[in-house]
């Protein structure tokens, strides 16, 4: 089965977006020069997946910014129009890891809270960055939305950076 990998930014407060689907906030809070393991989690990904709010997020994008790697867009509705290298689907986690593992694809990358909280309801996330940005939103879209499963994850490391943020590393336990 594919290993799935979440590398997710929230402000202290577990907000990954304002209301609006802002992300300003995120913006303004990278340091310069700062690396926080982005680029290193990318070069290992055969895939990404993301769900319909992220997909709207960057939807205008063009060209997108992961090369070849396939997307997989996770949604209930279709898009108004296709676009190459994106594959919008629905299905539940557990299919996609098999649809994953049948097209041979080792690594993906997981984005999107809601999408993020279904697969970690399921047991299929692997390791987990949370990169904790030093602000209080009050108010936004969530980290995670509620699951009926707990999940213990183990500390594999803390990364301070000189703007404040923070990159908690798990795995699962």
């Amino acid at each position: 089965m594919p290993r799935v990998s979440v590398f997710i930014a929230s402000s202290i407060d577990n907000y990954i977006a304002t209301s609006d689907d802002g992300l300003d906030w995120l913006d303004e809070a990278v340091g310069p020069g700062e690396d926080y393991g982005y680029d290193a989690l990318m070069s290992t990904v055969d895939a990404l997946a993301m769900g319909r709010g992220t997909w709207d997020v960057i939807a205008s994008i063009d060209p997108l910014p992961f090369g070849e790697r396939r997307l997989f867009a996770f949604s209930h509705r279709q898009p108004t129009e296709e676009r190459a290298g994106v594959t919008f689907w629905e299905r539940s986690p557990r299919a996609a890891m098999d649809e994953w593992d049948r097209l041979g694809i080792d690594h993906v990358y997981l984005d999107g809270g809601q999408l993020i909280s279904s697969f970690l309801a399921d047991g299929l996330v692997d390791d987990l960055v949370l990169t904790k940005i030093p602000v209080l939103l009050r108010s936004g879209r969530p980290l995670f939305t509620p699951i009926e499963r707990s999940t213990a994850l183990r500390l594999d490391g803390v990364e301070t950076f000189p703007s404040g943020i923070v990159n908690l590393r798990y795995s699962r336990a």
